[in-house]
């Protein structure tokens, strides 16, 4: 219904397509509509209908009745009788960029409106000459329910009474050049039914009773700079599968019930999923994603991924998930050329392509992409309770010439190489997360040494809470590749990370991107050529990552020394814990995690460098380290030793206080696969025997590539 205006007669005007209608009537309903039923005319054959109201200024309720060609007779409310269901301050804040909640307003929203129920469906699509709301309930034709286009905000709207969660639908969208529609999937919907078809699914995220409210307020009063965080990354589709169903992979649900109590028995404290949004194709682990606002249905519905996170914060779990606003794949039912031009992404392929993966990039300069992404980053926060975003290939984001030769890039408006609009978005993004979820963290998978990433906003920074060590998993990996013999050549690459240790707030990690595509499992990348000697080399080597200050990222299987490479469509190979070495490595790491969060001291002041001192770093001849971590005030202390060397040793390492220094970790225990030498649980301090700038020492037995923590008091 809409008004009609001409010199002689003014009114309201009713259309209506039904196309397997015979007649049609209007029947009017509620105060201040007319009295009786009153007959629209057949325009055309197809099934179109009119109906002109003299007279009459006011909109008003009212339902069609329906005679179709059979006899049979329905009466249903008709969509455009229905006033529009966003304002103009969501559409202002959209176009301006500013909507911290746009996801309530975009996409489909099940609701009851003037007294009926149905669905909301609004789409940004500014260029298109027609959109029209597609599904399940009108035949998949665009003709019954053609949107209505709200001024100049690009934003079209419907109301459609009877349509309810679990419908599927796309938009219909005529673009300015092209002869025939289109059909797209609604980038904020938040459940998809699987490829090849892809089509959004109605879905109301209602109905679901929370029961972590204790674990989200003491998340919002958490100083996470000064707690431990030891984060296990997961693959959902391969960390467990069921072999009597075909091998498919545990879904939400099962997960939910064996990953809580996994993750707390290894002492880990958060998880982190690679991405869980929708996205089309398993090889992209995710990284390729379609569905920026839902969980992908692989495992499950949205209600289903609720649970999961519910269980795990029932267990004391953080949840973080990887996002990616970096780029989108190039998949026609999804963004690309959304309404016809390139919405989403830039036109110039010198800015809008992805070289490396073959993908799109966003247009962070448009005000609505950045109200999509930041929505995005938000609704998983809000909508899933989630505790954090790890946000992916962030360097690419922040350089116009990422991955680019001469003549491929355009520079910014001062002549430089930064993508001024990404850091923007960035940093918008960084801050409405901190005001709108306390105690949320927020992670940069940034591989370059752009400045203050983990710096406050209003400091000049990106805004990030952490930020992963990229340069020292590097190098530590490369020195762990040489054989023992050669590695007094290459002792700075141990020791270089400390230089820029505090430049940023990091967290050690080893993730999925070090076991595939030919890199060997982490494992394997030891240079012995047997799996014990590969073990202790590795538990030596875990020991000194979580000793080493900053928060911890391990991927899974790499806890208990995975022999192969990840593979996304395959479960981890438990089976390798019936094998000493394989069970000592999970040993070793879950007491590391013990150790970790029981001197929680200690993780508070990993992040500021008067929690590290250097004991020796330069006996480069016996690749033996040695150093301090310390509390800022009291408590516990480490003394840190690592020989990496097959050579058993006797060593002196000074120390800051005297009496007994508890053997707290010695990775060459026979508990974790190791020979058993060491100091018998205990040393006590030589006192007054000064040593390493320190007052006192002590005289310890260091046992082939290993590593030992000592703890005091």
């Amino acid at each position: 219904m809409h008004t009609a205006s001409s010199q002689e007669n003014q009114g309201l005007v009713v259309r209506a397509f039904l196309g397997d209608a015979e007649k049609c009537e209007l029947v009017p309903q509620g105060k201040g509509a007319p009295v009786g039923e009153l007959p629209l005319e057949r325009l055309h054959e197809s099934g179109f209908f009119e109906l002109f109201i003299p007279g009459a200024h006011e909109v008003f309720p009212y339902q069609l009745r329906i005679t179709r060609h059979n006899g049979g007779q329905s009466q249903a409310h008709d969509p455009y009788a229905f006033l529009p269901t966003l304002g103009e301050l969501d559409l202002h804040l959209f176009n301006e960029g500013t909507h911290a909640r746009i996801y309530e307003k975009l996409g489909s929203h099940p609701c009851v409106h003037d007294g009926v129920a149905g669905t909301a469906f609004a789409v940004w699509a500014p260029m298109a000459r027609r959109v029209s709301v597609v599904g399940d309930f009108n035949a998949w034709d665009g003709r019954y329910h053609m949107m209505r286009t709200l001024g100049a905000s690009g934003v079209w709207e419907i109301f459609i009474p009877g349509v309810y969660s679990g419908a599927r639908y796309k938009y219909e969208i005529l673009g300015p050049n092209e002869p025939a529609p289109f059909l797209k999937s609604d980038p904020y919907a938040v459940r998809f039914e699987p490829p090849p078809h892809n089509a959004s699914i109605v879905c109301s995220l209602g109905g679901y009773t929370w029961q972590d409210a204790a674990w989200l307020a003491q998340r919002a009063a958490a100083d996470w700079q000064r707690k431990p965080i030891s984060v296990y990354e997961l693959h959902l589709g391969s960390w467990k599968c069921v072999p009597e169903e075909g091998g498919r992979p545990l879904n939400y649900r099962e997960l939910a019930s064996q990953l809580p109590a996994y993750l707390t028995g290894m002492g880990f404290t958060h998880v982190e999923l690679m991405p869980p949004a929708e996205h089309p194709f398993d090889g992209s682990w995710g990284y390729q994603v379609t569905g920026f606002y839902a969980p992908t249905q692989r495992f499950g519905t949205p209600h289903d991924f609720m649970s999961l996170v519910d269980a795990l914060h029932a267990a004391g779990i953080g949840v973080i998930v990887d996002w990616v606003p970096a780029h989108f794949p190039r998949d026609t039912f999804a963004l690309e050329a959304f309404d016809g031009t390139h919405l989403y992404e830039h036109a110039d392929p010198r800015q809008g392509a992805h070289l490396d993966w073959g993908t799109l990039i966003f247009n962070y300069g448009r005000h609505e992409v950045r109200a999509f992404l930041t929505g995005s980053a938000l609704a998983w926060l809000d909508r899933f309770h989630v505790d954090g975003l790890r946000v992916d290939a962030v360097a690419s984001m922040l350089y116009l010439d990422y991955s680019r030769k001469e003549g491929e890039w355009i520079p910014n408006c001062h002549g430089g190489r930064e993508n001024l609009e990404a850091i923007h978005f960035l940093r918008h993004t960084n801050e409405l997360v901190h005001q709108h979820f306390p105690g949320a963290l927020m992670i940069a998978e940034e591989s370059t040494s752009f400045a203050g990433v983990t710096r406050p906003v209003h400091e000049g920074g990106l805004g990030f809470d952490l930020k992963w060590n990229m340069g020292w998993m590097h190098d530590t990996l490369k020195y762990l590749s040489k054989d023992p013999l050669y590695r007094k050549w290459h002792h700075n690459l141990l020791t270089f990370g400390m230089l820029y240790q505090y430049s940023e707030k990091f967290v050690q990690v080893f993730s999925h991107d070090e076991v595939v595509h030919g890199k060997g499992s982490m494992l394997n990348k030891m240079p012995q050529p047997d799996i014990s000697g590969r073990a202790q080399n590795l538990r030596a080597f875990y020991a000194l990552m979580w000793a080493w200050p900053g928060k911890k990222t391990l991927f899974m299987g790499n806890e208990f020394g995975q022999y192969a490479e990840w593979k996304y469509d395959q479960s981890l190979d438990w089976h390798l814990l019936r094998h000493p070495p394989h069970e000592g490595l999970r040993l070793l790491v879950r007491d590391l995690n013990k150790l970790y969060r029981e001197d929680e001291a200690l993780a508070s002041n990993e992040q500021f460098p008067g929690g590290f001192q250097w004991l020796e770093a330069n006996d480069a001849d016996n690749s033996v380290l040695t150093f301090l971590r310390l509390c800022d005030a009291g408590g516990p202390a480490w003394v840190i030793a690592v020989n990496f060397t097959p050579v058993e040793r006797s060593y002196r390492i000074g120390v800051p206080y005297d009496g007994q220094w508890h053997e707290a970790i010695n990775t060459d225990a026979p508990a974790y696969g190791g020979h058993g030498a060491g100091n018998l649980g205990s040393v006590t301090a030589d006192t007054g025997f000064a040593w390493n700038n320190q007052p006192h020492s002590l005289h310890a037995r260091l046992p082939s590539m290993s590593t030992l923590i000592f703890r005091h008091p």
